[in-house]
């Protein structure tokens, strides 16, 4: 039985993304659920509260992948120039990811404060991925700099989900020039 119902709560997530990534926050219904799923939508409800607390439960799961795609790519970096690369590329090689789409959704969408909590400091603990390094390349900010760095990234990210006049990869070749120009100061 645990078992089962693990699998549908798996399903839903699923589905909450498949959504999220397709329409935005504004697909993500109960019915709509309840449809890509196969359930009846009192079922959904037996899992999920309410549509935050699917966005609180994708963020727990997600973001942690997410972040951990990002730190593989900075652990194989050898330098912390090359680690910054990095950090920018994967984020933003990253994009096209469905897991990414619904983050993107979630973060643009009116949230309770619990969920913009969590997607909060889920930001936080990928911004201070980047921070060790910007302190070996000698900023005297290091904290700072890596906000800003991931300003850079936040802009690029959503000028490649724009689908924008430049093509995705000349967007990350910028992104990553503009970053490594920044961190050289």
């Amino acid at each position: 039985m645990a078992e089962h119902r693990s699998m549908q709560r798996a399903a839903l997530l699923d589905a909450a993304r498949s959504l999220l990534s397709e329409g935005g926050t504004e697909a993500l219904t109960f019915p709509a659920l309840a449809e890509r799923t196969g359930l009846a939508r009192s079922s959904v409800y037996e899992y999920f509260r309410s549509r935050a607390a699917v966005v609180e439960e994708l963020c727990e799961v997600d973001f942690p992948v997410w972040a951990a795609d990002v730190s593989a790519a900075m652990e194989r970096a050898e330098t912390a120039e090359a680690k910054v690369e990095a950090y920018v590329r994967r984020q933003l090689e990253l994009v096209g990811d469905r897991r990414h789409r619904a983050v993107v959704a979630i973060s643009a969408s009116e949230l309770d404060a619990g969920a913009r909590e969590k997607i909060r400091a889920a930001h936080g603990g990928l911004v201070a991925m980047i921070v060790e390094a910007l302190a070996e390349l000698g900023h005297a900010q290091p904290r700072l700099a890596a906000m800003l760095l991931q300003g850079v990234v936040d802009a690029a990210v959503r000028r490649i989900e724009l689908g924008a006049a430049e093509e995705p990869a000349a967007i990350v070749d910028a992104a990553v020039s503009m970053a490594l120009r920044g961190v050289r100061g």
